[in-house]
């Protein structure tokens, strides 16, 4: 009797660590299991490979309705009448995801990387030129909304959540508040996907080192690092001057300030809404006004996204060097702006900027179930780079928050 209730104990604690343990511990657990089975029974490891393909699958489903419902939701919410030096910090964080795309793009070019596709296509079939790609976007623009939903043309969902987000501002409290509700119900089901996440990188690992050796791990490794090297050059160098353009004198007390107060913490917690009362906090310690931080830090959480936008851009760039793709000047500016505008809608959840890869992939014509697989990639190394995005995002929002507030009691 006392053995079976152990073994029950043992049971429900077991199912405890797998319905509410921490997701980076279980990716860690999934990550190695997949490797290990690869290396001892690699005949095995392809037959888990269907984990891996199922749970991309579900990120395939999922993904163009939450970027339809996420968008039309946060315009459609929107309030107005904040403090007049909200335009300042808004400026800064828009111009701040921007860099960090434009970052992005130049260390994919300098430190060109590739990833392991299972594609239906050998090559990619770059467009002639800039022109071509933008005539490409605008006739996806104006496609029919559930045509562009089924086959996830992200141009028409784009398209059609900003128009409808825009049209129901003007709609009453029940209807926005319908949105939200939408908006939190899609968010359940991504985090529902997400949490099988351990299960899909288990077989998506297993699998694609079983049929393509261990050489994956060096591709994985040469990705992180990029992406990486990136979000410490946007930290340590680029921010810094975005900073000193406002307060014009030396940034890195208060940018370092940032790092370590808000940072590490949001480093762990890999949620920029979670890190909201730290920096909030932080702010007061600052000594900022609070009529401006208290909406800022916020907002920042959610449309602050320089990380994000850093994600977005090397992980496209690196399947479109796998496809044997060429990206010229104009079409790699047009890329930092869509994965600028992309990384804004970023959802909140632990890995919310990997479903929006396929907006900015969707620009080089690469097929939606391909796009999914740059996802689980992403997956796989998000166990460090999702860390480092939110530490970056979140110390971000305090820091150009901090600058704008001191540019104006300069003034």
């Amino acid at each position: 009797m006392e053995l079976d209730m152990s073994s029950s104990a043992n049971q429900g604690s077991l199912l405890r660590y797998i319905k509410h343990g921490s997701l980076v511990s279980q990716i860690v657990i999934g990550l190695l299991a997949g490797i290990a089975l690869a290396y001892f029974l690699p005949s095995a490891a392809n037959s888990v490979a269907l984990l891996g393909e199922l749970f991309v699958k579900g990120l395939k489903s999922v993904a163009p309705v939450l970027v339809f419902i996420l968008v039309l939701s946060s315009i459609a919410n929107h309030r107005q009448g904040t403090s007049s030096n909200m335009g300042r910090v808004i400026s800064l964080y828009l111009i701040g995801t921007l860099m960090a795309a434009l970052l992005a793009v130049i260390a994919s070019f300098l430190f060109p990387v590739t990833i392991q596709l299972q594609s239906s296509i050998d090559s990619l079939s770059p467009p002639d030129n800039v022109g071509e790609v933008l005539l490409t976007v605008l006739l996806n623009v104006v496609d029919n909304p559930v045509n562009a939903i089924v086959n996830a043309n992200y141009m028409g969902i784009l398209a059609w959540a900003i128009a409808l987000g825009v049209a129901l501002r003007s709609a009453t409290e029940t209807t926005k508040e319908m949105a939200r509700n939408l908006s939190d119900g899609v968010s359940f089901v991504v985090r529902l996907v997400i949490r099988f996440a351990p299960i899909g990188i288990f077989g998506l690992v297993a699998g694609t080192i079983a049929s393509t050796g261990f050489d994956v791990l060096w591709d994985y490794a040469r990705l992180l690092a990029v992406l990486l090297g990136c979000m410490a050059v946007m930290a340590l160098v680029v921010n810094p001057v975005i900073v000193w353009t406002q307060i014009r004198r030396n940034p890195y007390p208060l940018v370092f300030t940032c790092l370590r107060e808000s940072g590490v913490t949001a480093f762990f917690t890999r949620s920029s809404a979670a890190n909201i009362p730290v920096n909030m906090a932080l702010a007061k310690r600052l000594g900022l006004n609070e009529d401006i931080y208290s909406v800022s830090i916020p907002l920042g959480a959610t449309i602050n996204m320089g990380g994000a936008a850093i994600t977005i851009t090397v992980l496209t760039l690196a399947a479109v060097n796998t496809l044997g793709g060429t990206v010229d000047i104009g079409t790699a500016l047009l890329l930092s702006v869509m994965a600028s505008i992309a990384a804004c809608g970023a959802s909140g959840v632990a890995g919310g900027s990997l479903l929006l890869i396929p907006l900015a992939v969707s620009l080089f014509g690469i097929p939606n179930e391909v796009a999914m697989q740059v996802v689980g990639v992403g997956f796989v190394i998000g166990v460090v780079q999702d860390s480092a995005e939110t530490a970056l995002n979140s110390s971000t929002d305090v820091l150009f928050t901090a600058a704008a507030s001191m540019h104006e009691d300069q003034a």
